[in-house]
């Protein structure tokens, strides 16, 4: 998994990342689908004054949570949907994460060898600083990225610690008590 580097923005941002499954209710729903591993679930706590999640804010957590796991066409619509929804445009953006992560998935499909396959980390480190555009996660937002992930899902399912979850979470941490 991709180390966490300290930037400029995460020296002035108080936020950290904890655990989205504690955080979401979800955990108990990740175990059932098959996500019962060792490792850490996905993270977000906030602290402080800082009480938003923005759309980069949570593919920057599927990152730390899911970074070895390759990408596939499942993780590439749902980082798609999620572009389209931070930066309002309909198109995909050249040179922005959904590209890189339709180009991942095609080409990881072609790669026979694990360890040469692009992964999410490769595509959403620093997520928040790739993004043209970046907002406040709203239900909405994270509603079309489940559906975008679930529609190109054989199985119907999310992925657990996915795009899809931390965008729920995110959503659900933004929601007014």
């Amino acid at each position: 998994m991709a180390q966490q580097q300290n930037s400029p923005r995460d020296q002035r941002d108080s936020r950290q990342h904890g655990d989205v499954f504690s955080v979401s209710g979800d955990d108990d729903v990740a175990r059932n689908q098959g996500a019962g591993s060792s490792k850490p679930g996905p993270a977000i706590v906030t602290m402080g004054s800082v009480d938003t999640v923005t759309i980069g804010e949570a593919l920057e957590v599927t990152a730390l949570s899911l970074g070895d796991k390759p990408v596939d066409r499942k993780d590439a619509a749902a980082i798609q949907a999620a572009e389209t929804r931070a930066t309002g445009e309909s198109k995909t953006r050249p040179g922005g994460l959904a590209e890189a992560a339709q180009e991942a998935a095609a080409t990881n499909e072609r790669t026979a060898l694990e360890e040469a396959k692009v992964t999410i980390a490769d595509i959403l480190t620093d997520a928040t600083e790739k993004l043209q555009g970046d907002k406040v996660v709203t239900s909405e937002d994270a509603e079309a990225v489940v559906g975008a992930e679930l529609r190109n899902s054989p199985e119907m399912k999310t992925t657990p610690g996915g795009v899809a979850d931390s965008m729920s979470a995110g959503a659900r941490l933004n929601q007014p008590l």
